[in-house]
């Protein structure tokens, strides 16, 4: 808690900002009886993810592209972190999300120069700790900068994990933790992708002068840095439920990563091996699959995870499965209506086929939105105002 005369500030950003903010003023406003006018902030979430709040702004803003709405956030939360006191406690609500949320480019670039590394690096197939590697270096509030701006006040963060272990300094890209990589380090994923990127980052990432704070920097003597969420917590709930439906359950991991239709082809062969052992099973996994762009088409690597299954089991009788993000949305275009995943059973490419369609065709367009929406396979939860990370689930019964 800050001082007796210092102000609770709530800066918060990711796809759970607001769910986060809005019970955080219940519980100090409604619980703690603390004094409205003591509490005051910002979050910045994805469009459609808003919450409702009382002493905090809402703001909603791009995902996974960033937009205006973003740059104009993130520039008023370092504003109030500069204005911090040593009586003052900063609360930072983070969430996977807060990377494109909170975008503020280091001197020199840009707003088209984020957005134009955001694209590539979508595009590249690069993992999550590698797009944070860089986008940390082009920042003035990612790798542990937005800690060193609220200095000299007290730093809590709370963090909902939506990355393979869980790591504090890959969550929205570490704003308030060391950050122990380096510009070299961003330098060789640009070099390892091919990446085209505008002659001002290029320069950016060869500039010393952003280079991010590390664990001796004394901006980090005032933080403290909470999970209070991780993808493994909801994957025991599931492993629980699974128990008590009858099905065994095997858990691959919950930082499972790769090509997303690599990683299908492996967990379709696993399927198709315990059936034959006559298992009655759920295989379930999480983590961060990626996509390779090399056609033209919708979707996300939850969806080609889905449609490059079902190619490979072939219409397997007695094997369905579903994998979607937990945020509600993959992939797609940042919208809220945007589909969270798809499920697939042993008549998708049966009816794709009786539509005329090729399942293989829309594959290798990337268009795994076009093919589950054709066939009506699509889940659409709308937003869930929460993020840890991927759900894959592979349902295993006799033929």
């Amino acid at each position: 808690m800050p001082s007796a005369s210092g102000r609770l500030i709530i800066l918060a950003a990711g796809k759970a900002a607001g769910a986060m903010t809005e019970v955080a003023e219940q519980h100090y406003l409604d619980h703690g009886k603390f004094a409205p006018d003591r509490l005051s902030g910002i979050a910045v979430t994805r469009h459609g993810y808003g919450r409702p709040s009382r002493r905090v702004e809402m703001i909603e803003a791009g995902h996974p592209v960033p937009d205006a709405a973003g740059l104009a956030g993130a520039e008023k939360a370092l504003q109030i972190a500069d204005a911090a006191t040593t009586d003052d406690l900063v609360l930072v609500l983070l969430s996977g999300g807060a990377s494109a949320n909170w975008i503020a480019p280091a001197e020199g670039l840009s707003f088209a120069d984020k957005q134009a590394v955001t694209r590539a690096l979508l595009r590249s197939g690069a993992n999550i700790g590698e797009m944070n590697t860089v986008r940390k270096h082009l920042s003035r509030i990612k790798g542990g900068r937005l800690a060193r701006r609220a200095v000299p006040a007290q730093v809590l963060t709370l963090a909902i994990s939506d990355v393979p272990g869980d790591d504090p300094a890959v969550i929205g890209s570490g704003p308030t933790v060391p950050d122990p990589t380096t510009l070299a380090d961003a330098q060789a994923i640009v070099a390892r992708y091919r990446l085209e990127l505008p002659e001002a980052v290029a320069r950016a990432l060869s500039d010393p002068r952003n280079e991010s704070p590390k664990p001796n920097d004394p901006a980090f003597a005032a933080t403290e840095f909470k999970l209070i969420a991780r993808p493994a917590d909801a994957f025991r709930a599931v492993e629980d439920a699974a128990r008590k439906a009858g099905y065994e359950p095997v858990m691959l991991g919950d930082a499972v990563e790769g090509e997303a239709r690599t990683v299908a082809a492996e967990h379709a062969g696993r399927a198709l091996e315990l059936q034959k052992q006559g298992r009655r099973a759920v295989i379930l996994s999480g983590g961060e699959l990626t996509v390779t762009m090399r056609g033209k088409g919708r979707g996300g690597p939850n969806q080609e995870y889905a449609l490059a299954l079902a190619l490979a089991l072939k219409g397997a009788r007695g094997i369905a499965a579903l994998a979607g993000d937990t945020d509600g949305t993959d992939g797609g275009g940042g919208s809220a209506s945007d589909p969270a995943g798809a499920s697939i059973d042993r008549t998708t490419l049966e009816r794709a086929r009786a539509l005329g369609l090729d399942p293989a065709h829309f594959l290798s367009d990337n268009d795994s939105t076009g093919f589950f929406a054709r066939i009506g396979d699509l889940v659409e939860t709308g937003p869930t105002f929460t993020n840890v990370n991927d759900f894959r689930a592979i349902v295993v019964d006799s033929p």
